[in-house]
């Protein structure tokens, strides 16, 4: 069976697409579904290249008995268009930066993350940086739920 490869993408890859990151690889790892799939994150800036994700995002999401321990930031790269199955935006912002990067014949690949949670109100993920760590439970929920809508997509 092939693998399906995975990549989210925020801004500067050190909050949201850490959590979806670790999210969607604990939802896998509990599925026994690791040698099925391949994860990852980056962002569209380089501001935190090599950093790992914010401390914030890390307790958040290790409340949950969610792992972000050995990430580290990486700005999506030219390649990223072809290797991966499924581009995995946060925001509409981040979503036009890709369609910006992405070669037509692999623009196809690049959707809002939150479009795997259609129960959500909520078509982003909400940046929680600057914010408190409400902010970051709140994204955790969002990304949770996406995680479950995209598990079931890619195991139908």
């Amino acid at each position: 069976m092939s693998t399906t490869k995975i990549l989210f993408v925020c801004l500067g890859n050190i909050c949201r697409s850490p959590m979806a990151e670790g999210t969607f690889r604990h939802l896998v790892k509990e599925q026994g579904l690791e040698d099925r799939v391949e994860i990852d994150s980056a962002g569209t800036g380089a501001w935190h290249v090599g950093e790992p994700p914010d401390r914030r995002a890390t307790a958040a999401a290790r409340h949950r008995g969610i792992d972000l321990s050995g990430q580290k930031a990486r700005k999506v790269r030219p390649d990223d268009f072809e290797h991966y199955d499924y581009i995995l935006a946060m925001d509409q912002e981040n979503h036009m930066n890709l369609l910006r990067m992405a070669p037509d014949e692999h623009r196809h690949k690049v959707e809002l993350f939150l479009s795997y949670a259609p129960d959500q109100p909520e078509r982003e993920v909400p940046d929680p940086y600057y914010g408190g760590d409400q902010g970051f439970e709140h994204a955790l929920d969002l990304v949770e739920a996406a995680s479950r809508g995209l598990l079931d997509e890619i195991t139908r």
